[in-house]
Order: structure tokens, then sequence, then C-alpha cells
């Protein structure tokens, strides 16, 4: 599982560098290929492969006209790339996501259970103040125990 936050960089060339942390896990659990998307463009989410093809999987499973089906997939295939680590634990970010996701220089990196999120520190900071944890959210999780 991924868990908590790391800084990294992406370097002058749109490589972000998965912190070590992060990158053995990944590259232990579900190898070095990813799907690189976003689902608004505020941020990159990095897909193990593995991950991907399962969510790909249930995807299937809905009718190929559902309206919700049809915006994640337009949405995920704008934004999405597939890519591999490089042997120093690079990833190149598409040049697109890059831009609407405003991540150059330092980045936060999010474990989220089974992906990471990468986003522009300034962004995460004004996103976690506006759309706050709230009782509402306590009891909804409250309902599978936790």
């Amino acid at each position: 599982m991924f868990r908590g936050h790391e800084q990294a960089r992406i370097d002058d060339k749109g490589r972000l560098k998965v912190p070590n942390v992060f990158r053995s896990f990944l590259e232990t659990k579900y190898g070095r290929e990813l799907f690189l998307t976003s689902l608004t463009g505020e941020y990159v989410r990095l897909y193990p492969m593995p991950v991907w093809l399962e969510l790909e999987e249930k995807l299937g499973q809905m009718p190929s006209t559902h309206p919700s089906r049809l915006r994640f997939l337009d949405r995920t295939n704008f934004y999405g790339q597939v890519v591999e680590l490089d042997s120093q634990g690079r990833v190149l970010i598409p040049a697109r996501l890059r831009e609407t996701a405003a991540i150059a220089g330092d980045v936060d990196v999010l474990g989220q259970y089974n992906y990471l999120d990468a986003w522009n520190h300034d962004r995460l900071q004004a996103k976690l103040h506006s759309d706050p944890y709230t009782d509402a959210d306590a009891k909804a999780l409250s309902e599978f125990g936790i």
C-alpha cells in the first residue's frame, strides 16, 4: 500500500523522480510500467499498470454508451499516457498534463492506497483548505468501520 506524503522534483525535462519509499513498493509489487493521467488536470495520477488494468476491466463491464464511463474515459485518455520508470526511478510527465497540473520543480506526492497523486504544492494546500474533512465524511467512513 502507498502511504504518506513525500516531496519530489520535476526536472527540466519534465521527469518526476518517484520518491524511493514509493518506488521500492511500486517496483516490488507492481513492476515499472505506469499509466499517468488525471480526471481534472489539477494533479497527476500515477497508476501502476496492474491497478489500471483492473480499473479498465471494471469499466468494460459497464455499457459502452454509459455517460459516466464516456466522461471518465474522455478525461483519462486525454491526459493519459503509458510510461515506464527509468533506471533512476523517473517518469516523464506528458507536457499537456504538466501544464494543466501546473507542476514543475518541487511537488507533493501522496500515497493513495494503490496509486500515487502528484500535486503542485500551492494547489494542494488550496484544495485541502477549500475542501475540509467534515463530520459527514467521518460518518460515511464509519459506515465502513473506519
